[in-house]
C-alpha cells in the first residue's frame, strides 16, 4: 500500500495521485463555473438542510452524550497507546495546539460579529432590546461551545484510539476496521482517505482565503492598506510560505511554538480589552451567559423551530453543524496525532471542556463589549428622542459596531476596538488582532498539511518532507485560485452538503468504538467480579488477534513501535 521507491517512496500511490486529482478538477469548476456550481450546491443544500436538519440536530448531540458518558465511565481510564506510555506533550503545549489548529480562526472572526447578528434579530427576543442582548450570547456560546468540539473530538478519539492502542494506521479508514476488517486497505479504504484528503483540502483553502479578506480589512482600518485582489494573494503566499516552514520543522517545534505564542497573544489582547472596555458588564456577562447556557443546553440541543420552521436555523445553527462536520476530519486527526499517551477521560475533558470554557471568556470579552456599546448607543437614541433632539418616527439602526457588521462581518472587530479606544491603544489592538490572525492562519495551514500529508503516506506521523511542501504549494495555489475566480462561497455550501455522509460516517465510528471498547482489557478489569468477563476471554482481547497486521510487508506502517 505504501511506496517502498520511487517518486512516491513512504506514499500511498493511489490516495496521493486520486485525491489531487479529485481536488484540483473540483477547483477548477468552481472557479471557472462559480455562478453555475454555486446554484446547484445552494439548491442541493436547502433540499438537505430542510430534509436532514433533524438528523444533524441528532447527530451532534447524540456524540456529546456520548463522549460525556465516556469520560466518566470505565472507559476513561484506557490509556490511548500503551498501559505505561506517557502523553507526548506537556498539557499547556496540548491545549494550545489543539485550541489553534480547531477553531482559532473563527473565534477572532465571528467574536464580533455573531452577537451582532443575534442582537438584531433572533426567533426568540425583539431585536435590539437588552433580552435579545442576552439572547445573543446564549446562542453564541451554543454555536461555540461543546457541540463543535463534541464533533473534532469523537473523530480524535476513534483515530487515536485505533491507531496508538490497535496498532492500526493514523488514517479515517482505520475506524472501519471493525465492521470491514483488513479490507481497509483495499479500495474501501482508499476511497475513506481520498475524500478526507478532499474535504481537507477545502476547508483549509477556504479558510485561508477568507481570513485574509479579514486580514486586509484590519490592515486597511489602521494603515490604510489598499483592500483588492493582488494585497490579499501576497499574504497567501506568505501565509503559506511560513506554514511550510513550520510543517517541515515538525510538530515539537514549529507548530508546538506557533501555538503557544498564539495563546500567549491570544491573552494579551483579551486582558488588554478586559481592561479598558465595560469590565463590570463584561464579567457579569460570562457568569451569567455561562449560567443561561449550560440551563438551556438540553433544550437548544434539541430545538428544531418544528412549528414555525421559520428558516432561521438553517441559516444558524442547521448550518453550523454540518460546517463543523466538514472540519471534524482535519482538526479531529490533528487533535489525535498530538494526543498519543493520554487517557480517553484526558483527551474528552481536556479537548471538549477545556476549550469551551476559553471559548466562552474570549467570545464573553468582544462579544460583550460590543454588546455593552450597542446598548449604550440604544439609551443614547431613546434618550435623545425622549428630549426631542431627534424625531420619535427616525428609525434607529444600531451603534457603530453593529452597522459595521451589518456592512462587512470582517470590520466588526476592528469597529469595536476603535470604539473602545479611539486613538493609540485602539490601533495597537488592531495591529495584535491582525497579526494574531495570521499566525492562527499559519498553525492551522501548516496542521491541514501536517494531516494531508499523514493521509497521503498511510498514517506515518512524520511524514517525507517533499510531500509536505507539495502539500503546502497545493493548499496556497487553491486558496488563491478561489479567491481571484470568486468560488470560496461555492465551496462553502458545498461544505453543507458534505456534512450528510460525514454525519453518518460519526455514527459508524461511534458504533464501531464502543463496541471495541466494550472487549477493551483495561476496562474490563474495572468491572465488578461478578460481571467481569472470564480472565481467558481478557487474554484474547489482550492479545488483539482481531486486529492482526496486514500480511503483506509492503502495506504496513510502523506507528509508535507497532505495525500496523
Amino acid at each position: 500500500m505504501r511506496s517502498e521507491s520511487g517518486l512516491f517512496k513512504g506514499l500511498n500511490p493511489t490516495v496521493t495521485i486520486a485525491s489531487k486529482v479529485l481536488v484540483i478538477g473540483f477547483v477548477i469548476f468552481c472557479a471557472v463555473l462559480a455562478e453555475q456550481a454555486g446554484a446547484i450546491f445552494q439548491d442541493v443544500s436547502t433540499v438537505v438542510l430542510d430534509n436532514a436538519k433533524w438528523f444533524y440536530l441528532a447527530v451532534v448531540s447524540g456524540v456529546l452524550a456520548f463522549l460525556l458518558y465516556l469520560m466518566v465511565s470505565r472507559f476513561g481510564h484506557v490509556r490511548l497507546g500503551k498501559d505505561d506510555e506517557a502523553p507526548e506533550f506537556g498539557f499547556l503545549s496540548w491545549i494550545s495546539m489543539l485550541f489553534s489548529g480547531g477553531m482559532g480562526i473563527g473565534l477572532i472572526f465571528w467574536s464580533v460579529a455573531e452577537p451582532m447578528f443575534h442582537y438584531a434579530d433572533n426567533p426568540f427576543t425583539q431585536g435590539m432590546s437588552e433580552e435579545a442582548a442576552a439572547m445573543a450570547m446564549r446562542l453564541t456560546f451554543f454555536h461555540w461551545g461543546l457541540h463543535p468540539w463534541a464533533v473534532f473530538v469523537i473523530v480524535a478519539l476513534a483515530l487515536a484510539y485505533f491507531s496508538y492502542r490497535k496498532g492500526l494506521p493514523l488514517t479515517l479508514r482505520s475506524i472501519l476496521y471493525p465492521f470491514i476488517g483488513e479490507r481497509i486497505y483495499g479500495p474501501i479504504g482508499h476511497a475513506v482517505d481520498i475524500l478526507t484528503v478532499a474535504i481537507t483540502a477545502f476547508g483549509v483553502s477556504q479558510s485561508l482565503g477568507l481570513g485574509v479578506i479579514q486580514m486586509n480589512s484590519g490592515l486597511n482600518s489602521v494603515f490604510g492598506l489598499e483592500i483588492g485582489m493582488g494585497v490579499q494573494l501576497v499574504m497567501i503566499a506568505l501565509i503559506m510560505f511560513f506554514a511550510i516552514a513550520s510543517v517541515m520543522s515538525g510538530v515539537g517545534r514549529g507548530i508546538r511554538r506557533l501555538s503557544e505564542w498564539n495563546m500567549l497573544l491570544s491573552l494579551v489582547i483579551v486582558a488588554v480589552v478586559l481592561a479598558i472596555g465595560p469590565t463590570r458588564y463584561i464579567l457579569n456577562t460570562l457568569l451569567q451567559s455561562t449560567g443561561d447556557y449550560v440551563d438551556n443546553l438540553i433544550a437548544m440541543s434539541l430545538w428544531s423551530d418544528a412549528h414555525a420552521d421559520s428558516g432561521w436555523q438553517n441559516w444558524w445553527t442547521a448550518f453550523y453543524w454540518p460546517w463543523w462536520m466538514t472540519w471534524a476530519p482535519f482538526v479531529g486527526m490533528f487533535i489525535a496525532r498530538i494526543s498519543r499517551g493520554r487517557t480517553i477521560r484526558e483527551l474528552v475533558g481536556g479537548a471538549l471542556i477545556v476549550p469551551t470554557l476559553v471559548t466562552l471568556i474570549w467570545m464573553s470579552v468582544f462579544g460583550g463589549s460590543a454588546l455593552h456599546e450597542e446598548l449604550q448607543a440604544s439609551q443614547a437614541y431613546q434618550q435623545a428622542v425622549a428630549s426631542d433632539e431627534l424625531s420619535a418616527d427616525s428609525e434607529f439602526a444600531g451603534g457603530a459596531v453593529l452597522q459595521a457588521t451589518q456592512a462587512d462581518t470582517t470590520s466588526a472587530l476592528f469597529t469595536l476596538f476603535e470604539s473602545l479606544d479611539p486613538g493609540l491603544l485602539g490601533s495597537v489592538l488592531s495591529v495584535l488582532a491582525s497579526l494574531l490572525l495570521a499566525t492562527y492562519f499559519i498553525t492551522s495551514a501548516d496542521s491541514g498539511t501536517l494531516v494531508l500529508c499523514i493521509l497521503d503516506s498511510v498514517g506515518n506521523p512524520e511524514p517525507p518532507q517533499s510531500i509536505r511542501v507539495v502539500w503546502g504549494v497545493v493548499i496556497g495555489a487553491i486558496a488563491g485560485a478561489l479567491l481571484y475566480a470568486g468560488g470560496l462561497e461555492t465551496i462553502q455550501t458545498a461544505s453543507i452538503i458534505a456534512g450528510l455522509p460525514i454525519a453518518v460516517f460519526l455514527l459508524i465510528m461511534t458504533v464501531g468504538l464502543y463496541r471495541t471498547l466494550r472487549r477493551e482489557p483495561m476496562a474490563a478489569a474495572m468491572l465488578p467480579p461478578q460481571v467481569r468477563p472470564a480472565a481467558e476471554e481478557l487474554d484474547q482481547a489482550s492479545g488483539r488477534p482481531e486486529y492482526a497486521a496486514p500480511r503483506s510487508s509492503s502495506s504496513v506502517t510502523t506507528v509508535g513501535g507497532e505495525v500496523a
